[in-house]
Parts: structure tokens; sequence; C-alpha cells
């Protein structure tokens, strides 16, 4: 049967003592992880869970959490995690639409769901299990049932709910570890993005479907993060270009052994040409990617051999993995030319919870339309430019707020940006950088640095420079909502830069 417990099980047979968990001094092999799993599926039956049912979990990364949420499987459920940085107002209205049947929250979160109306149940609870009596669950589950929905960041409205069956997730690991050879035989990763995230969630199930060691780190710090990539069997390493740089900065990085590693991947930012070289004057090239949640995860890497000469592009796809750039119409645009980019591919959502009319506009005719911008070129090489719905419009003409932003980063001292639309009573909307700096910003010096990078028309008419940072979403991405509503008068309040 191709389903998640499966795999797990092929595991603990062919590597019982390869560790499948790693926290701090806790390790848990894969001969040990497969019964407690077990313990805790028959517990979720014993609860009432039934083939179907949904169950959230609202915790910190953690071993448990990743028990509980194989054991949800192996009982037939749904798991469906639950970001810690929602409010109780936005957590309510996921349980609500998600029909819930039961909740397990660490302490930290589990007075959130006081006026839920649904049995919260503590992580600890799967603590209590990982040493009894030996159980096993008896339950038939189907490869093509639902068996995760992740929730969506709702930057733009309320989080929709993505849902993937085993078969889907374990097609998209099976798809990685025939495109990338590194991964076949095991090795160590890290995981540190939330498991309520795809980051998190999808990695957990794609690397230990393949045998490897998860390194689980609840919150990112660089040292630590250092102190793994150097003295731990890691083979590969994903995140975001800050995290790369934060490294680099660490005082024991120059020095640092990281030949054993052999995959390097960034996504959800540029990675600059200074980290790039960096990280390749140790032997090891950044491959960007790109992707989204209802794509599986990653749905193209770039290719080692032309990262270092086009660093600004994501790559062509997987084996199985297809993409196309279109035009409003739905037609192929010429190479080059700007389109939506739509995926097809094994990794690829079953639609969204509870929402047919949102998964119709999503999927058309087995294509996956992303909402983003991008373009392809005679390689076949794709360059991502933007979310569709991140656009100014100054007099007509289209404005990518991601490409303000890179080139404001790569002014010197800026920690982080975002480019909004300011109104304009000569071209309706005009680009306002909002800026997070730690010292005085020179506005003068970087509109002159803008007009060196940017056509005259995309220069900020407007900067923002604050010392706090900027608003972010439960998700960590920056709030581009609030910073619309707080500066939504900045055209009367701001002096003109230009």
């Amino acid at each position: 049967m191709l389903t998640i417990p499966s795999a797990l099980q092929w595991w603990a047979k062919s590597r019982p003592d390869t560790p499948a968990l790693v926290l701090g001094e806790d390790r848990l092999t894969y001969a040990e992880l497969t019964p407690w799993v077990d313990r805790v599926a028959v517990r979720l039956i014993a609860l009432g869970v039934a083939t179907g049912d949904r169950i959230n979990t609202c915790a910190a990364n953690s071993i448990e959490y990743v028990v509980l949420a194989f054991a949800a499987m192996r009982a037939g459920a749904i798991i469906a995690p639950l970001n810690t940085r929602f409010t109780a107002h936005e957590l309510a209205e996921i349980v609500a639409d998600h029909g819930s049947r039961l909740i397990f929250a660490d302490a930290a979160q589990a007075e959130k769901f006081a006026d839920c109306g649904v049995p919260v149940h503590a992580i600890d609870e799967v603590t209590a299990l990982r040493h009894s009596r030996a159980t096993h669950p008896v339950r038939e589950i189907s490869p093509d049932n639902c068996v995760v929905i992740i929730s969506t960041s709702g930057s733009t409205a309320k989080p929709k709910g993505v849902m993937f069956s085993h078969r889907t997730m374990l097609d998209y690991a099976m798809a990685s570890a025939m495109e990338d050879g590194a991964m076949r035989d095991g090795g160590g990763v890290i995981i540190v993005a939330p498991l309520a995230t795809s980051a998190g969630m999808v990695q957990v199930v794609h690397y230990t479907a393949l045998g490897c060691t998860l390194y689980l780190e609840p919150v990112f710090v660089a040292e630590r993060f250092l102190d793994i990539l150097t003295n731990e069997p890691i083979i590969s390493f994903a995140g975001a270009p800050a995290f790369f740089e934060r490294i680099a900065e660490c005082p024991g990085f120059a020095d640092a052994d990281l030949s054993h590693i052999k995959v390097v991947m960034a996504g959800g930012a540029r990675v600059t040409r200074k980290l790039f070289d960096t990280w390749a004057a140790k032997g090891l090239i950044i491959r960007q990617t790109y992707g989204q949640t209802e794509a599986g995860g990653n749905s193209t890497v770039m290719p080692a051999k032309f990262a270092g000469q086009f660093p600004e592009k994501v790559g062509w796809g997987g084996m199985f993995t297809h993409h196309r750039v279109v035009d409003a119409a739905g037609n192929d645009v010429p190479h080059g030319v700007e389109g939506e980019i739509l995926i097809r591919g094994p990794g690829m959502m079953l639609g969204y919870w509870n929402n047919p009319q949102a998964t119709a506009e999503t999927i058309r005719d087995g294509w996956l339309h992303s909402g983003d911008i991008g373009t392809i070129d005679e390689l076949g090489l794709i360059t991502f430019i933007d979310r569709l719905k991140d656009i100014i419009v100054s007099g007509g003409l289209n404005i990518s707020a991601a490409e303000i932003e890179r080139a404001v980063l790569e002014f010197p001292g800026i920690e982080e940006v975002a480019v909004i639309a300011a109104h304009d009573d000569r071209f309706q909307e005009t680009p306002l950088a909002v800026i997070h700096a730690r010292e005085p910003v020179d506005v003068a010096a970087l509109i002159a640095h803008c007009n060196r990078r940017l056509a005259d028309y995309k220069v900020p008419r407007y900067v923002a420079v604050r010392d706090e940072p900027l608003p972010r979403l439960a998700t960590a991405k920056i709030s581009k909502p609030a910073l619309r509503e707080e500066y939504r008068d900045a055209h009367l309040t701001l002096p003109k830069v230009r």
C-alpha cells in the first residue's frame, strides 16, 4: 500500500538503528518510532476518531508533534496543524471550518481553544505513550484519502486549507529521490519551519519517507545551525537566504568543515551574488527553488550547473513536474515574455478543504494556476518575477513590488523592506518603500542606488524609514495589508523623495 505508515514500517525493518528524529539530546530511531506511532493511533481510535476525522494540532515543533501527526495518519484521520502565532479568533474560524474531532495543543496554546467546543488534549499525552505496552491499530487506510490539511497564510483573505493524500505526498518524495541521488541513501536534514506550514509538515513526510534523520529545531539560531551542519551528518540544508546570511556571519563559519553536505537550497527570496559566492567558496552551490503549498512544496530546483550563471532563475521543473507560462487567455507566451506560471506534477494538492469554488479557480484542466508571474527562457529555465496580486499599477504600467524590494535590500544597512502602492494624483499609484533599518538611512543615496538599478517609474517616490521591524502575519511573512492600512495617507504625510 502506498501509504506513509508503510514507509515508516519499511525503514523500521531496514534501518532500525538509524535515528529518525533528533531534538537536542533526544534521539528516536526508526525502530522506536513505528511502535510509538501505533500506540498513539490506538489511543486516537479509542477517543472516537473515525476515518477522515480532522485532528488539529497547535504546538511548537517537537518529536511528540511528529509522532502525533503520523499516528493520525495511521488511524485513517487527517492531521490539520495550526499555526501557533494565530489568534484565538483565527483559530476558531479554522477549527469550525474543519469540523474537527480533537485538538492537541501544548500548554502555551491550549487556552486559545477554550470556546471552540472541541475536546482539547495536551500534547504531553503523546509523551506518556512512548514506552507503554506494544499495540497495533486495526484499520485499513487508502492511499488516495486526504491525510493532511495545511492552512495557507491568509495574506489576502481567510486561510484556505490545502489537502494532500498519502499518494501525493509520497509521489513528491519519490520524484525528488529519483531526480537527486544524494537523498536516496538517507542522511541528515534540518527542519526548522513550523510543522503547521508546508515547509515543515511536507518536509517531515518527505524526508522520513526517504529514511533520513530529521533534526528538529524549534527556532532558528545561526550558531546552533552551524554547529549541527558541522558536527552532524547533514547532507541537505534548505532555508531562506537570510538563514544562509546569518550562518555565514558566525565566527566559526570560515573554518567550518561542511564538505559532507551535498545539497543546499534557498527559497522565498533571491540569493545575492555575494551570498552565492560566500557559500561557493566552501564548495557549496546554493540552488534557488520555486514552489508553493498548493504544488506540494518545491515544484522546481535550479540545476547546480546553472546556479552560478543564472542566480535569478529557479530551474526547469522536475522529472514529472512541468510548468507553463501563459497569458490572460491561457495561451503559452513566447520565451522571455511575462505571464502566469502554471504547474502540473505529482505533489499537487487534492484541492482546498471545504472550498470547491476556490479549487475550481486554482486547478483548471489539470494545471495549477499559481497566481505568480514569471518567464521561461530558451533553455526552459524559469524566472519568478512576482506574485500576480503584488503589483503596483502606475500610469498603466505594471511595477513588481518584489523587484523594487530586491534593489532596496542591496543598499547597505537595510534590514527589511516592503514596497506597497501609495496614492498619486497623476498616476493613481506610485511605489512606497517601507524600510526597517537599525541605523539612519541616507534616503537620497538610496534613491540614487535605486535609480542605478531600476527604470525611473519603478523607483520609490516615497520612503518611510522605521527603527522597529515590519509587522508580520502569523506565518512570519511581512503583513502588507497592515502596512497598506498604516500608510494609506502616505501621499499626505510623507515628503516625496524624487
